[in-house]
């Protein structure tokens, strides 16, 4: 985790069950609205933008929902992209060779959080 960067709590650990529904959150990158989700993949916290290498636009079919029915996927709703869930690689659909954008997160203490960068900053600040 970037040192510099000072965490921001995104929900409490038992909200993520494994393979299960996301966490979704909104975020800047490079000063624009996006959004961010969080998940629980083989017991590890994983973090991604909410955004399909194919064609820029939100992924979950439904709100927090990205894993296909076999809970194997991070898949988006619209083109069919499959994406690995440890790694966000692209492995089938119109991805091509991609990866989705991951996000720095952490689980610590009973809670989840994501750790800004330059690029990549709180929608809101306190």
């Amino acid at each position: 985790m970037p040192e510099e960067a000072l965490p921001v709590a995104l929900c409490p650990s038992d909200t993520l069950q494994e393979r299960g529904t996301a966490y979704v959150f909104d975020l800047l990158e490079y000063g624009r609205p996006v959004r961010g989700f969080v998940l629980r993949f083989d017991g590890q916290v994983r973090g991604y933008l909410n955004r399909c290498v194919h064609v820029p636009m939100e992924m979950d079919w439904q709100a927090g929902v990205f894993m296909d029915s076999t809970q194997r996927w991070i898949l988006c709703s619209t083109h069919g992209a499959a994406y690995e869930p440890a790694s966000g690689r692209c492995v089938a659909g119109p991805c091509g060779r991609g990866q989705l954008t991951p996000l720095a997160v952490q689980e610590r203490d009973g809670r989840v959080y994501w750790y800004p960068s330059r690029d990549l900053t709180p929608a809101f600040q306190d």
